[in-house]
């Protein structure tokens, strides 16, 4: 998958106003993805997807952050989510569902299964949900 045909995805499935808020979203869920899941992890993810968006799961160890591999919780995922997105947190957790749902189409062999499995299981249901909400 392409980078236009991702965020074309992520904004009709979102049914977002631009591209330029899928983008934002794409951007907010990675960002806390990246910062979730270990480095080793993030990376084979992001080198599946296209180059502009595999970035925002390295953007943690770039900017020196607190790195990859935090503990945290679905809640402190979706309101990190929601800070980035300039959104509420219930359209975060949302925007989130069909970022994750779209990463799993653009990936092979299994990776985002492999991802969810490394999550917490109230986190694990939420990525795993998709864009309808069904865990």
């Amino acid at each position: 998958m392409q980078h236009d045909e991702f965020i074309g995805t992520v904004q009709a499935r979102a049914r977002l106003g631009s591209r330029g808020d899928a983008e934002r979203a794409t951007r907010a869920t990675l960002e806390t993805l990246g910062e979730r899941i270990p480095e080793g992890l993030a990376e084979n993810l992001a080198a599946q997807l296209p180059v502009e968006i595999g970035e925002h799961l390295r953007r943690t160890v770039v900017l020196g952050g607190t790195g990859t591999g935090e503990r945290f919780d679905a809640r402190e995922f979706v309101r990190r989510v929601a800070e980035r997105s300039g959104t509420d947190e219930p359209q975060a957790a949302f925007l989130a569902r069909v970022v994750a749902e779209v990463v799993d189409e653009a990936t092979s062999g299994g990776l985002f299964q492999k991802v969810a499995e490394n999550l917490p299981d109230d986190l694990q249901r939420l990525v795993t949900a998709g864009s309808t909400g069904e865990m």
